[in-house]
């Protein structure tokens, strides 16, 4: 499942002029063509990773305090064989995932709905944007009313979402909240640093954010659930398809390994051992007599 950085990629990213740095906005990745890297990182390292890339980033405006971060709540589609996890768990080369994403609780921020596909080594993600008052789960379920988008794109990423929805039986399944603390590269024209804690998880069957509010939610981010020796952070790196030379050093100067963790596929496994199925102590790191 893990592979290290073994090699220099054939892509470098080039930078942009600095008065360009910083200029990348929520919406401008309508469709986004990408490089995407996942890593267990444990907590104690952080520190040392952050000051180690901070002459390359700035922060997310997006974050909130001196270490910028903000609470991310996506709701992840499947249906009912839970097909789309399915397609994870064997490494299918060309696969998707349906989700629809939010920022903190109270409501206000817009939601984005999603298509995010794997296509061999490269992440294509298409969104569209629904405005706080504009959502509801009708948009879903009767998908039939006008949506004032910002532009034609939105609207047709919309209509591909809703499509592929159908077609494949697609329903919510569960909901997944972590807090990202997050920086974007100083120079590039993409390239994002995140780290992701506090990873948890509630089943859901609706729509409705509203429907998990004060309810229990249940941790990923454990040694089980990471699949890890350890319990940590998940920290990305992201950019278009040049990747920055920095990101390939620090990558290499802390002896990161690159892991293959699907944060939904991560919460059925955990939802699972609640349902009373059992894994081995060598695929889950777990203890044989584990009784969570």
């Amino acid at each position: 499942m893990s592979q290290a950085l073994s090699k220099v990629p054939d892509q470098v990213a080039t930078p942009v002029q600095p008065e360009q740095a910083g200029r990348f906005k929520l919406g401008d990745d309508l469709r986004i063509e990408r490089h995407e890297a996942k890593y267990i990182v444990p907590y104690s390292l952080m520190p040392e990773i952050r000051k180690y890339i901070q002459p390359h980033v700035v922060n997310d405006k997006h974050g909130i305090g001196e270490i910028p971060k903000y609470l991310v709540r996506t709701i992840q589609l499947d249906n009912r064989n839970l097909s789309l996890h399915y397609a994870k768990e064997v490494e299918s080369l060309n696969r998707f995932k349906l989700r629809i994403r939010t920022y903190g609780t109270d409501g206000k921020a817009p939601y984005f709905v999603e298509i995010k596909r794997k296509l061999g080594a490269v992440i294509v993600k298409s969104r569209s944007v629904l405005k706080s008052d504009v959502y509801s789960p009708e948009l879903f379920l009767n998908p039939k009313a006008h949506i004032p988008f910002s532009s034609e794109k939105e609207h047709m990423n919309y209509l591909d979402f809703i499509r592929l929805t159908q077609e494949i039986g697609g329903q919510p399944v569960l909901m997944i909240q972590y807090e990202r603390e997050s920086y974007m590269g100083r120079l590039e024209d993409y390239a994002r640093v995140t780290f992701d804690t506090q990873v948890s998880y509630q089943m859901t069957p609706s729509y409705d954010f509203g429907y998990v509010n004060n309810r229990r939610f249940r941790r990923i981010d454990t040694q089980t659930g990471l699949r890890s020796e350890y319990a940590g952070c998940v920290m990305e790196l992201k950019s278009k398809m040049g990747i920055p030379r920095w990101m390939m050093d620090f990558v290499r100067a802390f002896s990161l390994v690159r892991v293959g963790f699907c944060k939904y596929s991560a919460a059925l496994r955990m939802e699972s051992f609640s349902a009373g199925f059992e894994y081995t102590e060598g695929s889950e790191n777990s203890s044989p007599d584990s009784k969570w």
